[in-house]
């Protein structure tokens, strides 16, 4: 019988640990969409890495339309990623300075907060209540 290594072991976690976050990210939109284009669009979607549709709640892009400055519609794509890293367990990032002053600009996040060498660090239970209010505008990823 052939060696196999036990089910506890690092490089089985390891690789298990792999599989799973590659099935994640088949979920993530492949290409994000500028907000200007998903509102000239009658049925808002994008395209995931997987090749499965995507389709954005139009309420969530029209009051995105509404409330986020016309100058940022051509730079914000959607949908906003917060990215979680393992070395900040409570937290998550975002490194898109349009996303950040869409969600300053919406009332999410206070407008005295900046990115710090390149990204702005929001607590996850903030990060999870504003993916609540905005649903499907906005997705996770890791790191």
């Amino acid at each position: 019988m052939a060696w196999r290594p036990r089910i506890d072991e690092e490089s089985v976690f390891l690789r298990w640990m792999g599989i799973e976050a590659a099935r994640l990210r088949q979920g993530l939109v492949e290409d994000r969409k500028r907000l200007s284009v998903l509102l000239a669009e009658e049925e808002p979607q994008a395209v995931t890495r997987a090749g499965e549709p995507y389709r954005f709640d139009t309420e969530v892009i029209e009051r995105f339309g509404e409330q986020v400055p016309p100058a940022l519609h051509r730079r914000l794509r959607l949908p906003i990623t917060f990215r979680f890293s393992p070395d900040v367990p409570g937290s998550c990032y975002l490194n898109d300075e349009a996303a950040v002053q869409a969600l300053q600009a919406l009332g999410e996040i206070s407008e005295l907060r900046r990115l710090h060498d390149g990204k702005l660090w929001v607590g996850r239970a903030i990060a999870y209540a504003i993916a609540r209010k905005y649903p499907t505008a906005v997705q996770f990823a890791l790191g």
